[in-house]
């Protein structure tokens, strides 16, 4: 993820490894992260039991939300790629229960068809 990105707001692909070492202390048994996703501080983490919501707040970052969705509760997602001239990607996730959609930025170089196809597999795929 590029420094004019993290500015701008968008998230970009996380290391799996340095998802899991860092959220191992969240994690369930044979709980194993599949796709992680970083804008400065928060986090979108899928797993192969559900999609975890990371914010970090305050000026430390020591308090944290840590917004669980089983992918059950997923009534429906909306992915937009980038164009000519926004060069935004966006995911925005609607959840049973709640009236406004989960939204998250992407930067551009980030490969929003593989989040796209991970999601569609765990929400539709069964």
């Amino acid at each position: 993820m590029g420094l004019l990105d993290k500015l701008l707001g968008n998230a970009g692909e996380m290391d799996i490894q340095e998802a899991t070492d860092e959220l191992s202390a969240i994690l369930g048994p044979d709980e194993q992260i599949e796709l992680a996703y970083k804008l400065i501080r928060d986090m979108l983490i899928l797993t192969n039991r559900r999609l975890i919501l990371i914010d970090k707040q305050g000026m430390t970052g020591r308090k944290v939300e840590y917004r669980s969705i089983p992918y059950k509760s997923i009534t429906m997602f909306l992915v937009e790629s980038t164009g000519n001239f926004d060069l935004d990607a966006e995911l925005k996730i609607w959840v049973s229960g709640q009236h406004e959609p989960f939204g998250m930025e992407f930067g551009s170089k980030t490969n929003i068809y593989k989040l796209q196809g991970l999601l569609a597999n765990k929400v539709a795929g069964k």
